[in-house]
């Protein structure tokens, strides 16, 4: 059995692979072009992979792929239907992540409905030294225990935000496909116009690409505080951007984007550094501990396989 991990440097240089190791001949590449990929994959029966596309162009020249061991939940970087036909494996890591992306989820909101960074600039900047009053109380904020808290997409990790926004106080709203029986249930338009702060946890489908577009954003709250940790196609990123420019967005936490990393005419640029502006480079999943959760649960899942077994089958 020849496995083959493309984007190890996704998975963090901290992270002990000998899991896989134990289930065959392992070559570990920290990155792959993708011009790269068929290349490398030429003789392998299995590939571990996270970020790197993988449909016919890339899998085309690897003949003996049986296997394809996404160290993710989200798998839209994958052509399920091309590996169903092609009789290739896919499974993905479902559930690893919840703890890790709530806690990120969590800090993003407290810190920018506190103003938190504001107020630390205030110190840091030497404001509050040369001001000569022992405290300094703008921008004013409020107790999240008032604010309404409507979280999009009822998985595991929607269902801890949700958990916890409910812990503080916040009144919750939870719009997800299927019925609702714990929180209070409301479509993606009520959602928006109600919810002080929106926090995305969904998986990137036609039906939710773009779904956070201009007309939403427009129907949000003045002030509104809009999390994103999810997929970055799931809003339109020019949009969110001018609702941050104009002031109509109160504060803004992206942890994922349409392009990783994006590139210096993306229009999150324009607001980056903004004391209402949280970005962070796609590390809302990566706790230690759910890195190590999500390696075992990959190997699991190819020893599974390899057992004529089905675990955490996509394909």
């Amino acid at each position: 059995m020849k496995i083959v991990v493309l984007d190890a440097a996704t998975l963090g240089a901290d992270i002990d692979l000998s899991p896989l190791a134990a289930l065959g001949e392992l070559t570990v590449h920290n990155t792959t072009p993708e011009h790269m990929i068929s290349e490398r994959l030429a003789d392998a029966d299995a590939v571990v992979v996270n970020k790197l596309k993988m449909n016919e162009k890339t899998l085309n020249g690897a003949k003996n792929l049986k296997f394809i061991g996404e160290t993710a939940t989200g798998y839209d970087n994958i052509d399920t239907a091309y590996c169903a036909a092609r009789g290739i494996a896919v499974c993905n890591v479902p559930a690893y992540s919840s703890d890790s992306v709530a806690q990120l989820t969590l800090a993003m909101a407290l810190s920018l409905a506190t103003h938190l960074f504001a107020y630390r600039d205030h110190v840091a900047g030497g404001a509050y030294s040369a001001g000569g009053v022992a405290n300094c109380l703008t921008p004013v904020y409020h107790e999240i225990s008032s604010l309404t808290w409507g979280v999009v997409g009822g998985g595991g990790i929607g269902r801890r935000v949700a958990d916890v926004a409910k812990a503080l106080g916040c009144r919750v709203l939870m719009c997800r496909k299927q019925p609702e029986t714990v929180f209070e249930s409301a479509d993606i338009d009520t959602l928006c116009r109600e919810a002080d702060i929106i926090s995305l946890h969904v998986p990137l489908t036609e039906e939710t690409r773009g779904m956070i577009d201009a007309a939403r954003i427009a129907a949000m709250k003045r002030g509104a505080i809009l999390i994103n940790v999810s997929r970055g196609a799931v809003c339109d990123e020019a949009a969110v951007a001018a609702a941050i420019e104009d002031g109509h967005l109160g504060g803004l936490g992206v942890d994922v984007f349409t392009k990783e990393p994006f590139g210096t005419d993306h229009p999150f640029t324009r607001i980056m550094g903004r004391e209402n502006v949280c970005l962070t480079p796609h590390m809302a999943w990566g706790a230690v501990e759910a890195r190590g959760r999500c390696v075992n649960t990959v190997a699991s899942n190819l020893r599974a396989f390899l057992q004529g077994e089905r675990q955490n089958r996509i394909v």
